[in-house]
């Protein structure tokens, strides 16, 4: 596993130190799970920013989504 270094406000490192220490978790776990979040919000993103640039893929107007998703109750 490699390892970084960052810099972080004052804030920052106080809010994670409380987290950690709420979750009885080191600075490091919630520094990897909340980069590992990140990066897994950003991929999706990615890919739905992707579909909708893609002119073949098909898409619905809002109005008409809304309309169809309120007719099904």
């Amino acid at each position: 596993m490699s390892q970084i270094t960052a810099r972080l406000p004052d804030e920052v490192i106080s809010a994670l130190d409380r987290a950690a220490q709420s979750l009885h978790r080191s600075r490091a776990d919630i520094i990897r799970q909340a980069i590992e979040a990140y990066i897994e919000d950003f991929d999706d993103l990615s890919v739905a920013i992707e579909r909708l640039r893609d002119p073949s893929d098909e898409s619905i107007d809002w109005q008409e989504a809304k309309r169809a998703l309120l007719a099904e109750n």
